[in-house]
């Protein structure tokens, strides 16, 4: 291998790791004032932060600023926003993008210098499995936190209704369950009290509620009590009646996630279990592997064709398993 192409790779992997670097770590001081301003003037409502949140005393430097003023117009950052917001973590679209692009990257060359000694058509495999692992992350995380505040809803629902029983006005019910309740409903529900405190209607500050954890039972919660607030009514009556509701919703969930759970282990198998054999077989006995890879008449449709069928396999399996209540 020419050693000059190594080292052009390992210079680019290099220059990639300090521009995200200088992206995550250069900021600045910024004043609470401007941020509200900002985060009311332009800025998504999902990206809110709360007060007892740690203080963003720092801005985006220069080129964080060009290329997100560059991707603001764009479906890409709109959606980036959103999914990053719903898992809570503090990046900008430029910045998680520049995350795929040195995942993708950085695998590429670990699998073209390392894992598979100069095979281009792995590293290419390995970069395109790179671009996905940040995406796979997110989206793991915000099911994860979606996951958690769900269940954390009846719970929640329950202290509500005691606070409204006690005295306490809706906000102030709102209030007491950002201090009390566990993690990420405290910070959900924290940033609703907030928004309410900057001057946004209490059915608004909701709504972003909703849009930041997209839940059924969130929903019912929501509707309930923006109809309360319009023809009146016993709220605490009608948040324990829903209450009951959700944590009868969650245990026949319960039951049907184990009764399908053989099938939801059988669609791990079929997907993951040909690829795993494929991966051990190229590092064990490459020479035995490579045939199908140098066979473009043969081995490149075998391989189109299986990968195929395992997606297909995988995705029908999931669909069957995955029944709603």
């Amino acid at each position: 291998m020419n050693p000059q192409v190594v080292a052009i790779g390992v210079g680019i992997l290099v220059v990639l790791v300090l521009i995200f670097t200088v992206i995550s770590i250069r900021r600045q001081n910024k004043s609470v004032v401007d941020e509200r301003l900002n985060r009311y003037a332009g800025f998504n409502v999902l990206e809110i932060d709360t007060p007892d949140d740690k203080p963003k005393d720092k801005k985006p430097s220069a080129l964080t600023n060009s290329l997100d003023n560059a991707l603001a117009n764009r479906k890409f950052a709109q959606k980036s926003r959103d999914e990053l917001a719903r898992a809570d973590l503090k990046l900008t679209p430029a910045e998680y993008l520049g995350a795929h692009v040195i995942s993708s990257v950085g695998l590429g060359l670990i699998a073209y210098f390392v894992l598979f000694q100069y095979q281009l058509v792995m590293a290419i495999i390995a970069a395109g499995i790179g671009a996905f692992i940040p995406r796979f992350y997110v989206s793991n995380r915000k099911s994860g936190r979606l996951i958690k505040f769900e269940s954390q809803l009846p719970d929640i629902l329950g202290l509500w209704v005691n606070s409204l029983r006690a005295g306490f006005s809706t906000l102030q019910s709102l209030e007491a369950i950002s201090r009390e309740a566990p993690e990420p409903s405290a910070v959900e529900f924290r940033r609703v009290v907030r928004e309410v405190q900057l001057g946004l209607p209490q059915e608004e500050a909701l709504g972003h509620l909703m849009d930041r954890m997209p839940s059924e039972d969130l929903d019912l919660v929501i509707t309930a009590v923006n109809i309360q607030r319009e023809v009146g009514g016993n709220l605490a009556e009608i948040l324990e009646i829903i209450s009951h509701t959700i944590r009868e919703r969650i245990k026949l969930k319960g039951e049907i996630r184990v009764l399908t759970s053989q099938g939801r282990i059988t669609g791990y198998v079929i997907g993951g279990l040909p690829i795993i054999l494929a991966l051990f077989l190229m590092l064990v006995n490459p020479s035995y592997m490579s045939n199908l890879f140098n066979d473009h008449f043969c081995g490149w449709p075998m391989l189109a064709i299986g990968l195929g069928l395992i997606g297909a396999g995988t995705a029908v399996i999931q669909r069957i398993v995955d029944i709603e209540i």
